[in-house]
């Protein structure tokens, strides 16, 4: 027997209405707004952005407060008035947004930076996204600080360097034509063991055992502000004797922080690109190696120079750390070229990768190529624009994705390189709010590193309700004044409970415990909590919040990564994850950056590998380091860079098809005649599609700067020569036609002289004899010549 179910118009309506209350049921059962459980209004836009709270008084027709958190249309649905919803929603303003400027020159107000200024209200769990555009301008002013180091080793160096200002000046004139320079000089602390102090007169002249004369030593001296008379600076530099300390390490690095602070004194202009060089052939001291002269206060930070221009604090204050240099450097807008021998190249080096910003070149031991290490700093500080972010609030997780050449996105990244001067990039921002902040709003700075030009954003947190303000203490609503009305709902004092506060701990019933165990076996309120007057009390725990009809949920108990509850990535709830934007995995320990794993060659992982959680595993065999880069076995330099030279020279290959070329390519192209003979370059050749062989050379400098010089002409094969082609075949018709003549003439040949030799053997074999042949007639008439008169 079986039973069939027919549609009828009449069910129509039945089942839409059945169709709703599932659905309904539904989301009231599983949205995640309901699922914590949540008392007050505060918890629950904690929740989520989408859950939002009802504060009506009477609200839900007996149905338990839990459903106050719900979705807004929810809300709606179940009877709150529009009034009575708290939903407060993220929003985001643009307040100043001038348009960037395209010169620099003859403007009093140059913007590198749009916008300028924005405000924006967040939720707890929600982000806003919007871009920042920056551009590099041209003829930007300059102030270039030259720091020097003046002791003894540097003797030779002084003395190359009268001439400096002048052919500096025309060197940065072909970048800014307004420049400004200065001129200051360091050696180190004046306290032993960093000086010399004996004999007495060895702290007059601490040259004297040499034999010459040495100025006596000092800690830093600044001599010239900041100027535009080229002049000014030749005198000052011109002036300048060495003087000599006891140590090889010098005070470099307190150098450096005075004439970053002072600035003055200095002369550092607000408008300008700040460049600090720093020239040496010896290390530095550093923090903490001021104790060995009994100096164990740390350096404040501040300006310390006397009305002589000298560093009065040298014997009282220590060295700077890399920290303090770093937040000034920032602060001040300076970028910092460290021009140094080869011998401290690698220490150097380190230094700049704690301190961003920094650019690094070697300098010849005479300071002969000082000029050309200025320039290629400074073209390759304009050429990088790299966004840092100051006084974010931990609260706050901001995700960045780079639009640089091209049009080309790169998650992750807050960085451009390989751009020129006009170029016009852009970043965009996603600003999450994690948690709740104890202030109601902050504000934050994105500006580019070493640029004036800075964004201001100021953030207001939405992560309490407005109806908070009408609380009422000890209110007759909450069954007589036994807890405070607030936001539609009791908040309940010790030892009271239920939705009006009626219950009290002391009316306890065994018969209300079957409420409070969620199945038969298990403990009553999941053994977190006391079961009052039938429903579960959660016990305070020291770790975090416990809730739940049955307290079966917090937010401590979650995969933690090194012990971090989430990875400090996100939030725990009810045992998993919430991650933040940017991470993911089960305990949100795996980022999803890939700047860490792009090469120098600016590929992921080499081309060799994949990238993981911010991390290269590399694939290609024989492939290994950071970013794959190592790989004996793997395709040499020559056929990883040929690619590079077909883009970006001859504008044609696989990177120019999938535009990827200034993405991947980040080398300097450079078209010479011939190839030089460089040291450590790798001189390489290829056939492209035109059968040209292709001649370059690549070439890493101490900096790590990738150049590929290309020959210009590349070398083709040479066309055929029309009339040799025609006369060649021309000559092999005539000799193919004599060759065949000569054939048929040798086979003609051949068959007469067989046709000969035939017939002469028929000859020999004839059985007559010629005198008796049958055929002979004989002559038989006789004619007289009747004209002949002869006798």
């Amino acid at each position: 027997m079986s039973t069939q179910l027919r549609y009828s118009p009449t069910m129509a309506p039945l089942c839409l209405l059945l169709l709703f209350l599932l659905a309904a049921t539904n989301v009231s059962g599983s949205n995640i707004c309901t699922s914590r459980g949540v008392t007050t209004c505060q918890q629950c836009l904690a929740v989520d952005p989408s859950c939002a709270w009802c504060s009506q008084e009477e609200f839900g027709k007996g149905i338990s407060s839990l459903s106050r958190c719900d979705l807004k249309q929810n809300l709606l649905d179940g009877g709150c008035s529009e009034a009575a919803v708290e939903f407060p929603i993220s929003k985001l303003n643009i307040k100043k947004d001038k348009p960037l400027s395209d010169k620099a020159s003859g403007s009093a107000d140059v913007t590198q930076i749009r916008p300028q200024e924005i405000h924006m209200t967040l939720r707890p769990g929600d982000a806003k996204r919007f871009t920042v555009s920056v551009k590099q301008v041209e003829d930007y002013p300059v102030d270039l600080y030259y720091l020097m180091d003046l002791s003894f080793s540097m003797k030779d160096d002084l003395a190359r360097l009268r001439t400096l200002g002048s052919d500096l000046a025309k060197t940065m004139g072909r970048t800014t034509s307004n420049l400004r320079m200065g001129f200051g000089a360091f050696v180190d602390k004046t306290s032993s063991p960093f000086m010399i102090t004996f004999p007495p007169r060895a702290v007059t002249n601490p040259c004297d055992d040499m034999s010459t004369t040495c100025d006596p030593q000092f800690g830093f001296r600044h001599v010239l502000t900041l100027t535009e008379t080229v002049d000014r600076f030749n005198q000052e530099v011109d002036k300048q004797r060495v003087s000599r300390n006891r140590d090889a390490p010098e005070g470099g690095f307190d150098a450096i922080m005075q004439a970053v602070v002072c600035k003055d004194k200095i002369g550092w202009r607000p408008d300008a690109s700040h460049l600090l060089v720093f020239t040496t052939d010896a290390i530095t001291h550093t923090a903490l190696d001021g104790r060995f002269a009994g100096i164990v206060q740390p350096f404040d930070g501040e300006c310390h120079l006397d009305e002589n221009n000298i560093y009065n604090k040298t014997t009282m204050l220590d060295y700077p750390s890399l920290g303090i240099m770093n937040d000034k450097m920032s602060e001040n807008n300076i970028n910092l070229i460290f021009a140094v021998t080869h011998n401290v190249m690698p220490l150097y080096k380190e230094y700049s990768q704690l301190i961003p910003g920094t650019t690094v070149g070697t300098l010849s031991d005479d300071s002969g190529n000082v000029i050309q290490l200025i320039e290629e700093a400074y073209a390759k500080i304009r050429s990088r624009v790299e966004l840092e972010l100051v006084d974010v609030p931990k609260e706050l997780n901001l995700l960045f994705n780079a639009t640089c050449l091209n049009g080309e996105v790169t998650p992750g990244f807050k960085s451009c390189s390989g751009l020129k001067i006009g170029d016009t990039v852009s970043f965009s921002v996603e600003a999450q709010l994690r948690g709740c902040p104890k202030e109601k709003s902050h504000t934050f700075t994105i500006k580019p590193r070493g640029f004036k030009d800075s964004l201001k954003v100021k953030v207001d947190f939405e992560c309490s309700c407005h109806c908070e303000a009408n609380a009422q203490a000890n209110s007759s609503f909450c069954s007589n004044g036994n807890g405070t009305y607030e936001c539609g709902v009791c908040e309940c004092y010790q030892g009271r409970l239920g939705p009006r506060c009626e219950c009290s701990v002391e009316d306890y019933s065994p018969s209300d415990d079957v409420n409070c165990i969620p199945k038969e076996g298990s403990p009553m309120c999941s053994g977190r909590g006391d079961c009052l007057c039938g429903q579960c009390a959660c016990h305070p725990n020291e770790f975090g919040q416990v809730w739940g009809k049955y307290c079966e949920c917090d937010d401590f108990n979650c995969l933690r990564f090194k012990g971090a509850l989430c990875s400090d990535h996100g939030k725990c709830n009810c045992g998993f994850c919430q991650c933040d934007a940017g991470w993911k995995g089960e305990n949100c320990n795996c980022t999803t950056r890939i700047d860490t794993c792009t090469s120098n060659i600016g590929m992921l992982c080499s081309g060799r590998g994949n990238c993981e959680c911010g991390v290269c595993h590399c694939t290609q065999p024989g492939a290994y380091g950071a970013t794959c880069e190592k790989c004996p076995t793997c395709p040499d330099s020559c056929t990883i860079k040929k690619e590079c030279v077909e883009c970006q020279h001859f504008k044609r290959g696989q990177y120019m098809t999938d535009n990827s070329c200034s993405r991947i390519c980040k080398d300097e192209i450079i078209v010479v005649e011939e190839l030089g003979d460089k040291k450590n370059a790798v001189n390489c050749s290829y056939k492209d599609e035109n059968d040209c062989v292709e001649h370059f050379q690549y070439y890493e400098d101490d900096s790590g700067k990738s150049i590929l010089y290309v020959i210009e002409e590349p070398e083709c094969p040479e066309g055929p020569n029309i009339l040799v082609v025609l006369l060649a075949v021309a000559g092999a018709i005539l000799l193919l036609g004599l060759v065949a003549l000569l054939i048929w003439k040798l086979v003609v040949t051949i068959n007469d002289r067989k046709e000969y030799a035939k017939f002469e053997e028929e000859r020999a074999k004839a059985k007559w004899d010629t005198a008796n042949n049958p055929l002979y007639r004989g002559a038989t008439s006789t004619f007289t010549n009747v004209a002949y008169r002869g006798n």
